[in-house]
This record gives C-alpha cells, structure tokens and sequence, in this order.
C-alpha cells in the first residue's frame, strides 16, 4: 500500500496571472498641449467686445470731463472694473467646465466650415462688417443693438446641438426664400397702376365673341382688389356702383348665374362671393347614416371597409355619420344597404333633426318627410317607440317614404298624404314637429346646377309665402301643454333671407311662440337685420350653414 497523503497541512499556493497588478502608467514628463486657434467668428466677437468696452470707456470720460472731475479713468481700469462686485447686478459670469469650452471651438470650427460651404448666406453679414469698420462710429446705438443681439444668439447657440444649428440656419434661409418668391411674385396695384375698367368697345366685343375666361377671371380678382381698398386703387372719374355692376356681370358670365341670384349671392357675402361660388362648383362628400336600430357605426364601418369602402367619421358632432371618400362598390347597392343598416343621407340633413330632439314614447310629426331619411333618423332615436306621423303632399314621393321605413325596420311610423297647410284639421296634439319647408334650393346648387338661371324673384316670393302657410299650420299642430314637447323645428336648404329669417319672423308675429336655442354648436347666428329690413332679436339664436365654411350643403335651422 502506497502512503498516506496529509491534507491538514496544505502548502500556501503562490500568486497565479490574473493576480498580478498591472504595473502603473508611465507619463511622460510635459504634456504638449496644442491649442486650437480662433476662429474667425470668434475673432469678430472679440473685436466686437473690445469696441464696446472702448465705447463705455469714452462715454465715462465724457461724463466725468461734464461732471468737473479731472479723474480719466484708462482701459486696465475699465477692464478690471467690469468684473468686480460692484456690478453684480447686470454681470453674472456663467460657469462653464473644460469640456464645454472644447465643444465650443469644436461649434466654431464647424461654424466656419458652415460658412465655407454656404457663401451665399452670409456673404452680407461679412460685407456689412467691413462697411462698419470702415464708416467709424456712425450709428453706435445701433451697432451696440445688433452687438447685443449677437451676442444673445452666440450664448442660445451655444446651448444647441450641431444638428439643432443646422436646422436652424435651414428655416432661416427657408423664410428668406419664401420671403424673396413672395416680394417676387406680388402684385401691387396701389404702387404700380391703377386698374381700368374696360371701354363700351372692349364689352361689345366680349358680347359678340366667345368670352376669354382667363381674362374675366383676371379682371375680378381685380375689381375685388379695388373695392378691397377703394380709396386708394380707384380712378377719379368711376363711382363705387360702377365697379360692383362691373363685377356682378363678370360673376355672371364666369359661373354662369342670372343676375338675380348673384345680386342676392353678393349681398350675402360681400367679402367672400369668390370662395362662395367656388364651394358651389365643387360637390360636397357623399355622407352615410348609420341605422341604430339595425347596427352599430363601428360595425358597420368594418364591414364596409372589407369590401373596399374608404371612409372616416363625419365629424365630433355626429354620433351616427360616415363621410364616403372612394369606393369600390356601388355603395348604394352594397348588402349592408339592402339589409337597411345604414341610409344615403346629406349631413346637412341630420341638424334638424338634432335640433329637434325626439325624445321615447312622443307623438311627432314630419310634415314634408320625403323621401324620409329625417322621417327614420326620428324613429332611430325614439327606438321605434311612440308614435311617429310621415306627412307628404306628393304621393309619388310618399312611395319612397314606404320603401325606406320597410328597408330599415321602423315599426312606429304612419304615411299620410295630406296638403301640410290643411293638417291641423286632420290631427293635433304632436309634442314635437318638423318642417323641412319646399324652398328655392339655393344652398344644394352643387347638386342641382339649374338652379343658376332658372331662379327668379317671383319664385322665391312664392316659395316664401307657402313656407309661411305650412310653419303657421305646424305650429296648430304642436301641443303647447306638452309635458315633454312643445317644440317645432323649422329648416329650410336655402340661403336667402327671405325664405328663412323672414318666415321665422312672421310666425312669431302671428303666433304666440318663442325662439329657444338650437342646441348645434357650430355654425353662424342668423341675421337680425338684412340690408333695410329688421327681425326680432331672438332670431341670433337660429343657424346657418354655407357650403364655403362648413363643408355642407348651405342650410337654415331654427
């Protein structure tokens, strides 16, 4: 057997590699510390320093020579006066490590690098220095602003990153390239010429030949310009009256209006006819309204996203609208349509509705209700509860109202076909009524372009005094003791006063009844006072909505 190994006593094992200590840097004796030399930037700062400094020198002396002290006070002075004590309050020397300093001249060097690659940008600051320093002290207010100044800008800049400083110098040349393209491309009658309307033989020969639009398009923004400053950019001889028939006529021949409606156009909107006739030349969005009874919009905006229907909400103001921008399908023919969840319906259409308010287990009538897409959005929102009265003269119109509540489930509705003015001799008692009243269509002109020429003053007197009939009947048919009610909604999808403030305005005076707010947050206030005629003061609290400002068809609510 072989001999036994003793552990008790174990030798101490010596110190391996990675116990040796790294023996201590050898340094050599004197470090050659290259300094980096100012840079040219730099140079100027500092010699813009030193000049102010010699600056307050002079104006010390001046001021002790004034006083009678014959003390002058020398530039070692000066500069060891600058940084003692007594100047605490406007001289706060700000700390800065090695650190900083070295990133500093490492900014100037690129600074300088900057102005190498772009000569043009600050080629004038550099010839604008060397014209102070020749031309003395000529301005030294002003040059002691734009030290300030500078001198504000070096300490922001020196705060900011390199690429910050980039971007910086980006917009800065941006703004002077718009500015420049803008002076470029501006033209200003008022310093130029003065704008001529055009001679008797200039207008036979636009009546006898085809019309150059270009030029007409021309002369309005001109007119425009004109009676925009009409004080400096007329000429002597021509009267106010003779610039506004001059653009009325060009109006009618570029957007092909009767002088009617475009004379009632310009009164309405004296400073925004252009972007008024512009809006009507452009159709508005083609809008959807989701059937609550039958589905949800998010549902049904899913589903009609799969099929390749690009769409978005209709705004915050609506709960139940979709605005269609494109689709692949026909979206009046799509199976979410036949099964009736949803209903083509402009959303100018849904205000009056959300104006009126139906509220659950009511009793409304719907005077004109054809082809009854307000009819179903009242039933929507009574969740087929109630009783719900669809009133049309037209039966061929009243056929739609039938195919549209069958579509998307309403069960609370009755179709009648009645004369609206001889209604409150049928059936009284409704809480709540609506009148969207036969008007002019002055505010849907995107739809229907005949409306330009066919319109005339004795239409728009016909249509307002039958609209005055069927308010004054709506309002017999209302309960005034209504619990819950009592409310009529009046609307119409025109702008003209006379079919709107003007019918409000008779029946409150041939009626006891009151105007109360609509409860739509958007929109302008109707007009208390048109040209020479004047309304109640209530009449503020109505709505009116344009196709140019709201993006919907033009429409009135009260």
């Amino acid at each position: 057997m072989g001999k036994t190994r003793d552990f008790t006593e174990r030798p101490k094992p010596g110190p391996g590699r990675k116990s040796k200590k790294q023996k201590p840097p050898e340094l050599p004796s004197k470090i050659a510390v290259e300094r980096k030399q100012t840079s040219r930037r730099a140079k100027k700062r500092l010699k813009k320093r030193l000049k102010s400094q010699q600056q307050v020198v002079i104006q010390k002396n001046k001021d002790l020579e004034s006083n009678g002290e014959s003390d002058v006070v020398s530039d070692e002075e000066a500069a060891v006066e600058g940084f003692t004590d007594e100047n605490q309050d406007w001289l706060v020397p700000t700390k800065k490590s090695k650190l900083n300093q070295d990133k500093e001249m490492d900014d100037e060097s690129d600074a300088d690098t900057d102005s190498d690659m772009m000569p043009d940008e600050f080629e004038a600051d550099e010839q604008g220095g060397s014209d102070s320093d020749s031309g003395g002290n000529e301005d030294d207010s002003g040059s002691e602003k734009m030290e300030a100044s500078n001198d504000d800008d070096s300490s922001a800049d020196d705060d900011l990153l390199p690429v910050e400083k980039a971007a910086k110098k980006l917009k800065k040349r941006q703004r002077e390239d718009s500015r420049l393209e803008k002076a470029e491309f501006q033209t200003n009658i008022a310093q130029t010429e003065v704008f001529s309307l055009p001679s008797g033989q200039q207008i036979q020969k636009e009546m006898t030949e085809s019309p150059d639009l270009s030029l007409i398009k021309q002369r309005i923004y001109d007119v425009m310009q004109v009676l925009g400053d009409f004080k400096n950019r007329r000429e002597a001889h021509i009267s106010r009256k003779e610039y506004v028939s001059r653009l009325k006529k060009d109006l009618c021949l570029y957007y092909s209006y009767n002088e009617f409606l475009m004379e009632k156009s310009m009164d309405l909107f004296p400073g925004e006819i252009l972007e008024f006739l512009e809006a009507n030349e452009v159709e508005r969005p083609v809008t959807i309204r989701t059937n609550t009874l039958k589905t949800r919009r998010r549902d049904l905006a899913q589903a009609l996203i799969n099929r390749g229907v690009n769409l978005d909400p209709v705004g915050k103001w609506s709960k139940v609208g979709l605005v269609v921008y494109d689709s692949q399908v026909p979206i009046g023919a799509t199976p979410e349509y036949m099964a009736g969840h949803y209903m083509l319906q402009g959303a100018s259409s849904f205000l009056p509705v959300m104006a009126l308010a139906p509220q659950e287990n009511e009793k409304i009538l719907d005077m004109a209700a054809a082809p009854g897409g307000k009819t179903t959005y009242i039933a929507a929102l009574m969740r087929n509860t109630g009783n719900l009265f669809a009133n049309d003269p037209s039966t061929e119109r009243a056929k739609a109202i039938v195919g549209n509540v069958h579509r998307l489930g309403v069960t609370n509705t009755v179709i009648s076909n009645y004369d609206g003015r001889q209604f409150p001799k049928i059936l009284t008692g409704f809480d709540r009524v609506l009148l969207d009243a036969p008007c002019s269509g002055t505010g849907v002109i995107s739809k229907d372009t005949a409306v330009k020429t066919n319109k005339d003053a004795k239409d728009i007197q016909r249509c307002s005094h039958l609209q005055k009939e069927l308010l004054l009947a709506a309002i017999d048919c209302c309960d005034s003791k209504s619990k819950t009610g009592g409310y009529i909604v009046y609307s119409t999808c025109s702008i003209l006063v006379e079919e709107n403030e003007w019918v409000i305005d008779y029946a409150l005076k041939k009626r006891h009844v009151k105007l109360v707010n609509t409860g739509l947050d958007f929109g302008k206030e109707g007009f208390t006072s048109f040209k020479e005629h004047r309304f109640h003061p209530s009449l503020k609290m109505t709505c009116r909505f344009y196709p140019h400002t709201n993006n919907l068809d033009g429409f009135f609510c009260g």
